[in-house]
């Protein structure tokens, strides 16, 4: 393929200050317990936290979000897909955070029925199959909006969990076989679309409302699966639902179980992507080598790649501009409680308050997959870290009995985990960082809803009544 040399050039020249910039300053991190429950008033393996598929700071509100996925078990076990919202003290002159506090439970619905994690199949349909990964709030009414990774799709919900709509997928997108057949539950007969398992990952607003940008995990099986650098943003019209652009963001060299976990709105054509292998702290991962980098993209400039084969001979697009260095790299820092290792699942990021020099607090999330994994048949374990010794060990769920150690590789031996003293589930982990005002430069927070309204109003020419409406 070839791509525009002009606008190569440009992004270098656009990028560099960038690259240059002074590094965001870790502040401090929380190591949350395993098994802590949210608020649902479930029991067992359903009242996990499971912690964070994605993160969210709504500054009209001043409130945090934690979005929760398709639950415990990879999809064969039915759980009531849900968000927490939370509450964390911030210092506002470091950034530190403390204190971590679940303040509300969210389940999904849709006309009553909860959307459950469930792998889709010809009983549970594509819709109430969900697997959220993706969540920010649309500062115009307050809804939330989750992305789906089963669809991949999107979806719109009330402050009560309340499905109020789906966007309509690009046809491009949706998995399927040659014949254009759907087939939502995995890769079998398909070879054009998303992959399994790699639907929209990260989700961002423009800070007016109008745009959503939902971005996939990885390349698309028609363009270059496991082995493609490039991977799709969905730019979505909030007012009717449907796409308007698709952009191609090229991601960094081959690196094992590559994708993109979070996509963050500077501003509505600036975003910061996280950028991840699968490597490091997780249930059954490999420990060795992790890399957790952020980056900063600009898809000002960028071809709409809609109608493009991203991998065809002689394809002539534009990507995203992206930065040169990482702005973040999330596995320079760990905690005493991870015994100095980087957590493999980093999928939550978000800029949180202005702090009182007028840096900002970006705060970095973990899913830890519930602390759960699960064998060829189904059958689910518990997975235990020992901080100390950096050890794994898988055993009966919901015991510390019939434990046997995991290797360093992520594979369970026959090597029996006799005693358990120094063990706990693996926690779910935040990162405080604080950056600089400069290093932000062009952020837009989003606009409150007062405000927008006052804008619609004044395109009515309805601005005075507006006012007068105010003062009563």
């Amino acid at each position: 393929m070839r791509l525009n040399p002009l606008s190569a050039l440009l992004a270098g020249l656009l990028f560099s200050a960038a690259a240059q910039a002074a590094p965001v300053a870790f502040v401090n991190g929380l190591a949350l317990p395993g098994g802590l429950a949210d608020l649902s008033g479930d029991t067992g393996l359903n009242s996990r936290l499971g912690y964070f598929s994605d993160l969210y700071y709504d500054p009209n509100r001043n409130q945090w979000w934690g979005l929760s996925d398709r639950g415990p078990g990879g999809g064969i076990l039915n759980y009531e897909t849900r968000v927490q919202r939370f509450t964390l003290d911030v210092d506002m002159n470091t950034g530190a955070i403390s204190n971590f506090q679940v303040a509300q439970t969210i389940k999904f619905s849709n006309a009553g029925n909860a959307l459950n994690g469930l792998l889709p199949s010809p009983t549970n349909q594509l819709g109430n199959a969900f697997d959220p990964e993706g969540f920010v709030i649309n500062p115009r009414n307050g809804n939330m909006l989750v992305s789906d990774e089963y669809g991949p799709s999107l979806y719109e919900f009330d402050r009560n969990g309340n499905q109020v709509r789906a966007y309509t997928t690009p046809s491009n997108i949706v998995p399927r076989s040659a014949g254009n057949v759907p087939n939502y539950a995995d890769n079998t007969g398909n070879s054009l679309g998303k992959r399994s398992n790699r639907g929209f990952e990260g989700l961002a607003v423009s800070p007016d409302g109008r745009y959503t940008f939902a971005m996939l995990q990885s390349a698309m099986l028609d363009e270059g699966g496991s082995s493609g650098v490039y991977n799709r943003i969905v730019k979505f019209d909030n007012d009717t639902g449907s796409a308007v652009a698709q952009y191609a963001y090229r991601m960094e060299g081959s690196s094992q179980g590559r994708g993109i976990s979070s996509l963050v709105a500077i501003n509505d054509h600036e975003f910061m992507v996280l950028e991840r292998n699968n490597r490091g702290l997780g249930v059954d991962s490999d420990l060795a080598s992790p890399s957790k980098k952020v980056y900063i993209i600009d898809l000002a400039g960028a071809s709409d790649v809609s109608a493009i084969d991203l991998d065809a001979a002689g394809a002539v697009f534009t990507p995203a501009s992206k930065s040169a260095a990482p702005f973040l790299d999330l596995a320079a820092n760990s905690l005493a409680a991870l015994g100095g290792l980087a957590p493999e699942k980093w999928e939550g990021l978000a800029i949180g308050p202005r702090l009182d020099d007028g840096a900002y607090l970006l705060l970095a999330g973990t899913d830890n997959d519930y602390s759960v994994t699960q064998n060829g048949t189904g059958t689910q374990f518990d997975i235990y870290f020992n901080p100390a010794t950096g050890q794994r060990m898988q055993c009966d769920l919901g015991t510390t009995i019939n434990c046997f150690a995991v290797a360093s590789n992520g594979s369970v031996t026959t090597t029996p985990v006799s005693d358990p003293t120094g063990y706990s589930l693996i926690p779910g982990v935040l990162y405080a960082y604080k950056v600089s005002a400069a290093d932000l430069a062009g952020y837009t927070a989003p606009v409150p809803e007062a405000e927008t309204w006052a804008m619609l109003l004044a395109g009515l020419g309805l601005v005075g009544w507006a006012a007068r409406r105010r003062k009563q």
